[in-house]
Order: C-alpha cells, then structure tokens, then sequence
C-alpha cells in the first residue's frame, strides 16, 4: 500500500514541541517499515519552509533526510493548473493550493490513504492512517 504523506505530519514529526511529535514518530516509523511513503515537491517546499522559519536551518537536515525516505512525485504543469483551478472555482477558504496538489496526485496515482494532521483530506474522502 502507498500513504501519501502530508507537511501537518512532517512537521509533527520533525518538531519535539509540536502536540502530535510522539504520535507522528510511532506513526512513521510503523508506515516505513510497512508501507510506501509517497509525497510531491510542494509537500517538501512547505515543510522545509516551514521548519527553517520555526526552527532555524539546522533542523532542515533531519527534514531532508525524513524526505530521502519518500517516493517524491514532481508536480507538473497540468496537476498544478488543476489544483489552481479548483482552488479559484468556489473562492472560499478551504484547502490549500499545496493540499489540493496533492489531492490531484492521490487522485491521479490511486493513493487512498494519508499521514496527516489536516482534516482536509479526510473531507476530501481519503483515509487516515495516524491514530
């Protein structure tokens, strides 16, 4: 089975003061041995973005290595115009760009199941897979 695996988890998992961090590693480290791991170019600009404003540059090794781990899928040209489209269509707040990307690559790969702290996948229809 492939998971799909979202920043919400990544940044759980990189950061000891983030609520979910013991959760988010138990999670992880039950999905690497199991499971492929499977995430997109924007995931890793989010996250890494993320991590380097919340925690300075040298937490950003632990996030690249987390990365090394995953199936990277690269975000092309027709998957970001469909997610932009999506994302301009009602103009109400709701999922984000880099989230509806990746409902596009779920979609388009046949992923059904997330490791993530955002309930916009769960109300995308996808399953979760962190407890």
């Amino acid at each position: 089975m492939t998971v799909f695996v979202d920043t919400s988890a990544l940044y759980a998992l990189l950061s000891a003061t983030d609520r979910r961090h013991e959760e988010a590693r138990s999670t992880f480290s039950e999905l690497l041995s199991s499971e492929t791991l499977t995430t997109h170019n924007y995931v890793e600009v989010e996250t890494i973005s993320l991590v380097h404003a919340r925690h300075g540059p040298a937490p950003v090794v632990g996030i690249c290595e987390i990365l090394d781990v995953m199936d990277v899928v690269w975000v092309d040209e027709d998957i970001h115009a469909t997610a932009l489209d999506r994302l301009t269509e009602g103009l109400r707040r709701g999922p984000s760009l880099v989230d509806l990307v990746s409902f596009e690559v779920m979609e388009r790969d046949g992923i059904e199941d997330f490791f993530a702290y955002d309930d916009h996948f769960a109300d995308a229809g996808f399953r979760p897979v962190s407890r």
